[in-house]
């Protein structure tokens, strides 16, 4: 899926997404209000950024309250004279968890930290029998906040993505994945936007490090069934967590 500048056309997206297909969870990729051909402003994301309570995310709210879903999405979140970066998680006409992101897009000639103000929480929330823990895009590199999700007990990563197109993107795109979901012995659903400005290939990647959906370069539905027995098996065979150290890496 790719998401245009107006705000209102791109609702209109995930509404027909949401009621077109049915899955217990939905996700979207990153910069789901909007994003101009040219690339993100400041003045843009001012025009568009919204407080909890706006209408970008009722509408979510209210459309999944009625089709009894839940859906991950992101949004330009208004708050206290700052503008977040926000991934949203919603069920059932409820706001389960809030991320803000953390680790902003500041590389490869791209300045995020421009435009937006960094999270500092991790944030958790619980779907049917999983643990469900929330990143954006760029923190794919950072290892530490997927492990310290991991150690909260989160099985199943969720990441809205806006990946960029450029030299060597698509392999960093599926070795992070796919790193990430197998070293905290988890699911990864990498939800990103499509041609011509990011990569698409969105992707489903197991515990075990393989990917068990991807998506090409051009907009498309993957619906993919898990369950907890992959998540159990890979602790069984290569329990990182459970022989990991923290406490001692804080000394190192």
């Amino acid at each position: 899926m790719s998401f245009s500048s107006d705000k209102n056309k791109n609702l209109g997206k995930i509404f027909k997404s949401l009621e077109k297909i049915e899955a217990q969870l939905h996700v979207f990729p990153e910069y789901s209000m909007g994003l101009p051909r040219e690339g993100l402003t400041e003045a843009y994301i001012k025009q568009n950024a919204e407080p909890l309570q706006g209408n970008f995310i009722f509408q979510i709210l209210e459309k999944t309250r009625k089709l009894k879903t839940a859906a991950v999405f992101t949004t330009f979140l208004k708050e206290n004279q700052k503008i977040f970066n926000t991934a949203v998680f919603v069920q059932e006409g409820q706001v389960k968890a809030l991320y803000k992101k953390i680790h902003l897009f500041d590389a490869l000639g791209h300045k995020e930290s421009d435009l937006f103000s960094a999270g500092e929480k991790i944030s958790i929330a619980k779907i049917k029998g999983f643990i469900v823990g929330l990143a954006i895009c760029f923190d794919l590199r950072f290892p530490e906040l997927f492990r310290a999700m991991a150690y909260k007990g989160v099985n199943l990563f969720v990441v809205p993505s806006a990946w960029y197109v450029g030299k060597y993107k698509k392999a960093q795109w599926q070795t992070l994945t796919t790193a990430r979901a197998h070293e905290n012995n988890a699911y990864l659903v990498a939800v990103n936007q499509t041609l011509p400005i990011f990569i698409g290939n969105s992707m489903i990647t197991s515990p075990n490090a393989t990917i068990i959906k991807q998506a090409k370069t051009k907009h498309t539905t993957l619906l993919v069934e898990i369950d907890n027995e992959a998540v159990i098996e890979s602790k069984k065979r290569v329990p990182t967590i459970k022989l990991s150290k923290p406490k001692l890496y804080k000394d190192l």
